[in-house]
């Protein structure tokens, strides 16, 4: 892992900066990916935020932080996402300290802040080691998920694109499986969805699949793939139960979507295997919400049916 320390002046960071929500954060002159597109967002507490501006106006010193650069030349932000947005911010006039705006400072005030430089490591390696990179800085404070850990690695035009199909508020992936009763669990700008698709077309290894893909001009294989599924899964089980939710589709659906289903013979064995959770006797009623789902044995084992 290649690891170069700069000393950059908050002017220069704070160049150009722009929140554009859900389609990500940037600033640098527009080279410094902040927050990737539809990525969570991390909220810094009011007092945590203040403490960064504070440090900085003080001249103490800020823990370091970690870009790296991709293909384009430009840098996405490895570790520091919070203080940089801190800086941004204050700088942008998005909040005030003590009631005084960035721009209710005086000059000098200004460029003491403009001037400081912060201490930033420029970091380059394979992908295995930006991963192993990734997950030691990590360790505290707010950590970034599995998936988003592999996000960061595996940029490119195959990931904007699956982004804009799994991973947005409202987005296609979500709709669909959403449509007629939830099938996927999770949330879309958590990378849950993007997670599930991937974890089900290459059968678990969601990094093997993303390694390979990483340089495709899109993501259509996977919309595609993730598409099929979900008509399988409503076409072979029409009636809808909550429970749907936590089934692994992609397990069953590699195994079985070559084989023609009687769906009236599984309806039929679904409806055995429905477990009263209220038992019957007691006036429990056949419906999905006072039912679960269990095996054959626990099933006829359990009394008080």
């Amino acid at each position: 892992m290649k690891i170069d320390l700069h000393k950059i002046k908050v002017a220069e960071v704070v160049k150009d900066y722009k929140d554009s929500l859900e389609e990500g954060v940037t600033a640098f002159g527009g080279k410094l990916d902040i927050r990737p597109k539809y990525q969570r967002e991390f909220v810094y507490k009011p007092e945590q935020r203040n403490a960064v501006i504070n440090t900085v106006q003080n001249q103490f010193p800020l823990n370091v932080m970690y870009w790296i650069e991709n293909s384009a030349g430009n840098y996405e932000l490895l570790d520091g996402q919070q203080r940089t947005l801190s800086i941004c911010q204050y700088v942008n006039g998005d909040y005030s300290i003590n009631d005084r705006y960035f721009h209710n400072l005086t000059k000098e005030e200004k460029d003491q802040i403009l001037n400081y430089e912060l201490m930033i490591y420029f970091c380059d390696g394979t992908d295995k080691e930006r991963i192993k990179w990734f997950e030691i800085i990590n360790t505290a404070g707010e950590k970034l998920t599995p998936q988003e850990l592999l996000n960061a690695i595996y940029t490119g035009p195959w990931l904007s694109d699956a982004k804009l199909k799994f991973s947005k508020s409202n987005c296609a992936a979500y709709l669909l499986a959403n449509d007629g009763g939830q099938l996927v669990g999770g949330s879309p700008i958590r990378q849950e969805y993007l997670e599930t698709a991937l974890s089900w077309i290459n059968e678990g290894n969601v990094a093997g699949y993303m390694a390979k893909h990483q340089h495709d001009k899109n993501a259509n294989e996977l919309w595609q793939y993730f598409q099929e599924a979900i008509s399988w899964v409503r076409k072979t089980f029409p009636e809808y139960r909550r429970e749907m939710v936590n089934v692994n589709w992609g397990e069953l659906f590699n195994q079985f979507k070559d084989k023609k289903q009687n769906t009236n013979k599984l309806e039929t064995e679904l409806k055995e295997l429905a477990d009263h959770i209220k038992p019957w006797h007691e006036g429990g009623k056949t419906i999905s919400k006072n039912c679960q789902m269990l095996c054959k044995e626990c099933n006829r084992t359990k009394s008080g049916k």
